[in-house]
């Protein structure tokens, strides 16, 4: 929405009125007719330029960002009017001599073909109401939404808590909230959502100045990082003293349901991130990244149509052990519903005693340490990411290493359900609900299909999966039997888990393609769903334990 010009309103374009719609479109084709005209001729520089010297970079610069918001709304707006006078204004430009963007790579994630995502226009009539309320709420539909959309229930529980905490009424301030996502996201080097929520800062007011690096920002969001940090890479090290620093810090201090609302902000954001590198989400069309204004090659063919997967071969995929047939991840599917089978039946059959039960938990924390990606080389973030956080040599370390002994967070004394819930709805109300209701939907969620099976109960594999994560946060629940995880996941499902949860910019496609081959690219959507709300719980759990010690 902060993209492009001061002279162009793109809010009428959000209406739900054709009316509003139209009198916005038409304000800015002149707009941009008029930027066209001004360049053709140089009107717009002092000087007019001589022959063969390019116009004034600086109103070429402010076209090119009008035609580039011009092309994502012609691609993604759900408003077929707006789509189709878009592509009208983008190509009377060209037909003016001026050249205009087109999209780079195939469609919302590397990952998953273009074709396997539902096209903005094709959607049914509840689908659309959806992509509306979203495009009416942030200008954009962007490419987390369409990759969600493979789950439609959940999407709309996360855009419903989403919107609240973004720009409904709340302890902080807009442009803060925007401010603490940047933050957050940054501390994961995920560029795709700071570059969003810079556009959504500018576009609330707020100071450019704040964006040089956290050290212009005021005190009290530098106050934060330290929280920030630490949540987003060792929860489970956050103290009451933690809570008091924040809490007792003269002028700058943050009260608690400031402080609330922004652990949730940050907790959220640390997911979303680890949602956007498991699935591979590609830069949005209008930033950078997702455009360019080169022509086509000649041969119309591009490398990244390999790395998209949006190619000619057979869409089995190739693992690092070589290439892998069909009837091989068609047995790795038997082999996980034969597992299924049995362990239900040893379950009907005996039930382990609590102290077996803590020593599986234990085994399987021990266990979870020495999962490591083989793409586990430091990734370096950028400056314009950087910039955004501070200590950038601080990230994820496993919690019993080096003679490090953490105490194991048993669910049975500080759950979600009794304790956390009832502190974030007392202090920031009705959020508590939804990110309860977000949680329920991502762990219930079922169509009862396993790849080619139907009518499968997936509850085990799912408690598995939850549990595996918590388990690597040091959280412990004492009715769960940890034995199970070994036997449900496997090691380089593991590697992806551990990947997406703990350490998410390294994730390559690779490793998404070799878990689960055999599987639906929805049903790998479903675990990333899974995964970032495992995630967010964990975060939150610890942070309002914290805060839970601090008040009492």
């Amino acid at each position: 929405m902060a993209e492009g010009d001061s002279e162009v309103r793109w809010d009428g374009l959000c209406s739900r009125d054709p009316s509003t719609r139209e009198t916005a479109l038409e304000s800015i084709r002149q707009t941009v007719l008029r930027k066209t005209e001004d360049l053709r001729w140089g009107r717009e520089a002092p000087l007019r330029p001589p022959d063969g010297l390019s116009p004034p970079a600086a109103s070429l610069d402010g076209l090119n960002r009008l035609l580039a918001h011009l092309l994502m709304l012609s691609k993604r707006c759900p408003f077929k009017d707006v789509r189709e006078k878009s592509e009208f204004i983008l190509k009377s430009v060209q037909e003016l001599g001026i050249r205009i963007p087109r999209p780079l790579g195939h469609g919302p994630s590397r990952f998953i073909p273009e074709k396997e995502i539902l096209q903005v226009g094709s959607e049914d009539a509840q689908m659309h109401s959806l992509f509306a309320d979203s495009f009416a709420a942030l200008g954009r539909l962007d490419n987390i939404t369409l990759v969600m959309v493979f789950h439609p229930q959940y999407l709309e529980s996360f855009l419903k808590t989403q919107h609240y905490l973004l720009q409904m009424d709340g302890p902080l301030p807009l442009h803060f909230r925007h401010y603490i996502g940047i933050m957050a996201a940054a501390r994961h080097q995920c560029s795709y959502l700071v570059n969003l929520h810079v556009n959504d800062f500018l576009h609330v007011g707020g100071d450019p100045k704040w964006l040089n690096g956290l050290e212009n920002a005021p005190q009290k969001l530098q106050n934060l990082g330290e929280l920030n940090k630490v949540l987003a890479h060792r929860p489970w090290l956050i103290t009451k003293e933690h809570i008091e620093g924040l809490l007792k810090a003269e002028e700058h201090s943050w009260s608690l349901a400031e402080l609330v609302h922004a652990v949730v902000l940050l907790t959220h954001y640390h997911s979303l991130a680890s949602f956007t590198f498991g699935c591979g989400i590609s830069p949005e069309i209008h930033c950078d990244g997702g455009h360019t204004f080169r022509p086509p090659s000649v041969s119309n063919y591009c490398i990244c149509d390999i790395t998209n997967g949006n190619h000619s071969m057979d869409e089995m995929q190739v693992n690092s052990a070589g290439n892998v047939s069909v009837s091989d991840s068609f047995f790795e599917v038997e082999a996980l519903m034969e597992k299924m089978r049995q362990l239900q039946e040893c379950r009907d059959e005996e039930e382990a005693s609590q102290e077996e039960m803590a020593s599986r938990f234990e085994i399987e924390k021990r266990e979870s340490m020495f999962v490591f990606s083989s793409d586990d080389e430091e990734v370096t973030p950028a400056r314009d990411v950087s910039r955004h956080f501070e200590d950038t040599s601080y990230g994820y370390k496993d919690f019993s290493r080096h003679g490090m002994h953490v105490p194991t967070f048993r669910v049975q004394d500080y759950c979600w359900e009794d304790h956390g819930y009832s502190l974030v709805n007392r202090l920031y109300p009705d959020v508590g609900q939804l990110i309860d209701e977000k949680f329920h939907i991502a762990y219930n969620l079922t169509y009862n299909t396993m790849a080619m099976h139907k009518d499968v109960d997936t509850s085990m594999l799912r408690r598995a999966i939850w549990n595996y994560i918590h388990c690597m946060f040091g959280i412990r629940y004492d009715d769960y039997d940890y034995g199970e995880i070994n036997q449900l996941l496997d090691r380089s499902f593991k590697v992806y888990i551990k990947t997406v949860v703990c350490t998410p910019e390294k994730v390559t496609k690779r490793m998404y393609d070799s878990f689960w081959r055999q599987f639906k690219h929805s049903e790998k959507v479903h675990v990333n769903l899974l995964l970032i709300e495992a995630r967010m719980q964990a975060e939150l759990l610890y942070a309002l334990r914290a805060i839970t010690r601090y008040m009492t």
